[in-house]
């Protein structure tokens, strides 16, 4: 199916879904989508689940050094988070200003349909693969469960003194089938990714319904523009 940059078929991506009632025997054309009745008009409209805007996910920070999770550096979380990731990536690259690191990029939907992305690097990386060894070899992903995340304090020992610091520990359990599908659909439809940390020089070491749009193309000038270009030159 072809990835969609602005609107699913019959929704906007920016949409969520009201209270309205469901329509009892209309089945959604996607799993990330809701259908639901005016009572007005009995019209029957279906609505994204989940809100984004492409390339822009909310940013869910992990605070090795507090050992909190906030949204942009303000909103605290606490020190665990639960989620079924819809896209991931495992990277080499410079961003956000920190050097080349090793890096883990997670995508998911949270509680309020918000799509959100989250990056760990150093041990934590390390801890999610393996979290992803045992899956494959279940011939499952990421995508088939529901991840938990929990910030483990550690202690080393520098020039006689002790810091503390933390890393990311990952788990997981079974997900709920339909609540899989519909972000299975999602990233289907929608390039999932996120600008301030797309550089196009990343070393990929593996990915999963991370796409970044193509660059649109320059319009080509009319037939008669060329021709009066040629005869000028």
């Amino acid at each position: 199916m072809a990835k969609q940059t602005a609107t699913a078929p019959t929704t906007t991506v920016l949409a969520i879904a009201p209270t309205a009632e469901l329509a009892p025997t209309t089945s959604p054309s996607r799993a990330y989508l809701t259908a639901a009745v005016d009572e007005a008009t009995g019209e029957v409209t279906e609505i994204s689940r989940f809100r984004y805007l492409p390339g822009h996910p909310r940013q869910v920070r992990f605070d090795a050094k507090a050992g909190q999770f906030n949204i942009g550096g303000t909103v605290p979380l606490g020190n665990s988070l639960r989620f079924i990731p819809l896209a991931w990536r495992v990277f080499e690259d410079d961003i956000l200003n920190m050097g080349r690191k090793l890096w883990a990029e997670l995508f998911y939907a949270d509680d309020k349909g918000a799509i959100c992305a989250v990056l760990f690097h150093g041990y934590s990386v390390e801890n999610l693969y393996r979290l992803i060894e045992p899956l494959f070899y279940d011939d499952l992903t990421l995508a088939d469960v529901v991840v938990k995340v929990q910030a483990t304090r550690k202690e080393t020992t520098k020039d006689g003194k002790k810091a503390t610091y933390y890393i990311a520990e990952f788990s997981y359990e079974p997900a709920d089938s339909q609540e899989v599908a519909a972000r299975r659909d999602f990233a289907q439809d929608f390039p999932i990714w996120r600008q301030e940390t797309y550089t196009g020089a990343a070393d990929l070491r593996i990915s999963h319904g991370y796409t970044v749009p193509a660059p649109e193309l320059p319009a080509e000038a009319p037939a008669s523009e060329e021709v009066e270009t040629q005869q000028a030159a």
